[in-house]
């Protein structure tokens, strides 16, 4: 018996008028396969768009590619003229695309009787608008991101928020001050909100405050404030980072270079082992649907017993029956995916709106039961699928295609494996005990 007429004999089978209920376990089996691809692949594009977002806005916004950490005692960070020039002269490395300085410290913010812990940025006044990621990474809330003047500031919306603040309102900053001898004494700056922004990921730029560059070097305590340079290349995952970052240590006497997964590697690994977590328990799924595969054909081997055992009496090999029934098994599981892989898809390029709908409905239906108990509806509290506080506000959609292959290629396999048992089986069929019991 050869391929093409074991191919045939699989056509017969799944083309047979014949309503049985082997074939009808065979289309649920592929309809199982197909329905169980569906959150698999959304799971995959979520967290994929998910995890590259997040980290896209770690690298971008807090950072960069390579993070140069300058001790404050040093000439290069005396003012902002020496530590710009310090930057200018690190860009200037083989694979640097751009830099800015940076001088990083903490203070308590306080407005409208509100205080709250922050994180006080010094930049250049005109990175919102020269930095490739500051100025498509970030969005504006309210006001603008110029920092010409040296008493303005840009603020996270989460502090806005605590602090009740809008754009044009003044915000009070309070640092240490250390005098003669020990004596350490609060300083205090004011500064006017001049735009108030948001990465669309909250736990990064919660409070965050930034001033110019100017204002940190006169309103920063130098003694616990950091002095970094922040260097982008171009490819953050080039194996050429390291290289890079070995060549600006060299230029950069004594200070301490970091490359973001280094900086990173915690929160990158935790992400990546996260998503592998999703993706097996999704498989899972997927395997067990296979197995449906398994259950039919077993079905549809025993209606077609007498079938068999004639084809065998006029010649037909063990090995040709296995492989008609393999490809029937194959067959099922290729139709499972093309059933899948486009529904699957199709909910994960509109997972934001698909998100948005379940949210307003879940909002709708708990309100309704909330009122039902209580007379006053000002105090119920929204339901959020995705906390803002810890997810990004927008998914963005990447279509990781390599991962996508390998997805319909291990549900053919898995086919495959689960045909392969009742495929022996009807091989093994020996005919003569079969027309016997006709």
């Amino acid at each position: 018996m050869t391929f093409g007429s074991s191919l045939l004999y699989a056509l017969r089978l799944l083309r047979s008028p014949r309503r049985t209920d082997g074939r009808r376990s065979l289309k649920g089996a592929m309809f199982c396969i197909g329905i169980s691809l569906v959150p698999l692949i959304a799971v995959l594009v979520v967290s994929d768009g998910m995890i590259s977002g997040i980290i896209g806005r770690i690298i971008g916004l807090s950072t960069d590619d390579i993070s140069v950490y300058v001790n404050s005692s040093v000439q290069e960070t005396q003012d902002e003229g020496a530590f710009t020039e310090y930057t200018r002269r690190l860009c200037r490395v083989d694979g640097v695309k751009g830099g800015y300085p940076e001088i990083e410290g903490t203070a308590l913010a306080a407005a409208h009787n509100f205080r709250t812990g922050a994180t006080v940025r010094a930049v250049p006044e005109d990175i919102f608008s020269t930095n490739e990621a500051f100025s498509s990474l970030f969005e504006f809330v309210e006001g603008t991101g110029a920092l010409s003047d040296e008493r303005t500031a840009v603020i996270g919306e989460k502090l806005a928020q605590d602090l009740q603040l809008h754009a044009g309102d003044r915000l009070t900053l309070v640092t240490s001050a250390k005098m003669s001898g020990s004596v350490i004494v609060p300083k205090t700056a004011v500064f006017t909100v001049g735009g108030i922004v948001s990465c669309g990921y909250q736990e990064l730029d919660a409070l965050w405050v930034f001033i110019p560059l100017k204002a940190g070097f006169s309103f920063l305590p130098r003694v616990s404030s950091q002095f970094v340079v922040k260097l982008a290349t171009g490819n953050s995952f080039s194996p050429e980072l390291m290289k890079i970052s070995r060549q600006v240590q060299l230029r950069a006497g004594a200070a301490f270079v970091y490359t973001w997964n280094e900086l990173n590697a915690a929160q990158y690994e935790n992400f990546s082992s996260t998503k592998v977590l999703l993706l097996l328990i999704m498989l899972l799924v997927v395997l067990v649907a296979s197995v449906n595969i398994s259950s039919a054909l077993v079905m549809i081997v025993l209606e077609r017993r007498k079938e068999i055992a004639i084809l065998k009496s006029l010649g037909a090999t063990p090995t040709g029956v296995t492989v008609a029934f393999l490809l029937v098994g194959v067959a099922a599981g290729a139709g499972g995916v093309l059933c899948g892989l486009p529904l699957g898809l199709l909910a994960a390029v509109n997972i934001n709106q698909l998100l948005s709908f379940v949210e307003k409905l879940l909002n709708a239906l708990s309100k309704f039961v909330y009122l039902l108990e209580h007379e006053d509806g000002a105090l119920y509290s929204s339901i959020h699928l995705l906390d803002p506080a810890y997810y990004l506000q927008h998914i963005p959609i990447t279509i990781p295609f390599t991962e996508l292959f390998i997805i319909v290629l291990g549900t053919l396999l898995l086919s495959l494996l689960a045909s392969s048992f009742p495929a022996i089986k009807a091989g093994k069929e020996k005919p003569l005990d079969t027309l016997r019991k006709v």
